[in-house]
């Protein structure tokens, strides 16, 4: 089976897959705090309890496949495959990794790795033109040509950031649970700021893409606007431009390059 691991700023997401089925999947939060030996152990009570998989760590772990966001975590992970999955083939997702998705930008290497693995998915899924909206820390719109190509994209405040500056910054605003109001007049101080979260959003989601859609083909039409992200689900029934919800396209990209580098290790 395949380990893949998805390390965001908030989150890290991880899936099982048995060839191209994911037949597991966690999600936890990310410490950059944590050490090789600690994230080793929490793998071992993650996938310990999986009827396919071994009790000793590694057992049934043919492949490993990371991209992460956040440095520091990368150098633990890279020890951890290097010191309980040595026998194991594992690619880690920087530069130089083939991804099989030419990054048309300023500074390839500046480009979030998450983003490009969406892309590599999202062209493998959907094909092109597309534009892929991750719903994490950060809201990200990423841009994929007709060729496959990744030709840039956008970067605005995330949904749970929004939440959390509200409660700090407003002096008689609290943090508020993400949840669909009523109506969009809300009637409290609460249902206020959860229309203000989703419908904003919302909006948000479809000027955006429509923007980009007009600039990325001649026919806005022809562009596949794909939503992914734990918080994706939030905004789906509101935004009128989204046309598929994939919430597991950054693992699935992971798997898909791992494919494609694995038989040149």
């Amino acid at each position: 089976m395949l380990l893949t691991i998805d390390v965001g700023n908030t989150h890290t997401v991880l899936g099982l897959f048995d060839g191209e089925d994911i037949v597991e999947h966690w999600r936890i939060s990310t410490d950059a705090r944590r050490t090789a030996d600690e994230l080793a152990v929490l793998l071992q009570g993650l996938m310990g309890m999986h009827p396919l998989l071994g009790d000793e760590l590694g057992d049934g772990i043919d492949g490993i496949a990371i991209c992460a966001t956040v440095p520091s975590v990368l150098h633990e992970l890279r020890e951890v495959t290097r010191r309980y999955y040595g026998d194991v083939p594992a690619v880690l997702v920087e530069p130089g990794v083939k991804t099989g998705v030419p990054i048309l930008t300023d500074n390839p290497k500046e480009v979030g790795a998450d983003r490009i693995i969406n892309a590599v998915a999202a062209v493998e899924l959907f094909g092109g033109p597309a534009i892929v909206v991750d719903f994490g820390t950060a809201t990200t719109f990423d841009a994929v040509s007709a060729r496959g190509e990744y030709v840039g994209g956008v970067i605005a405040p995330g949904i749970e950031i929004s939440v959390e500056a509200l409660g700090v910054k407003g002096a008689q605003l609290r943090k508020i649970e993400v949840a669909r109001p009523r109506s969009v007049i809300g009637k409290n101080t609460v249902e206020a700021m959860q229309a203000g979260i989703v419908y904003g959003f919302a909006g948000q989601v479809d000027g955006v893409v429509g923007r980009m859609a007009r600039e990325l083909a001649d026919d806005p039409d022809d562009v596949t606007v794909i939503a992914t992200g734990g918080l994706a689900p939030m905004v789906l029934g509101e935004s009128s431009v989204i046309d598929e919800h994939e919430p597991w396209l950054t693992l699935v990209g992971l798997r898909l390059v791992y494919e494609r580098n694995v038989s040149r290790m």
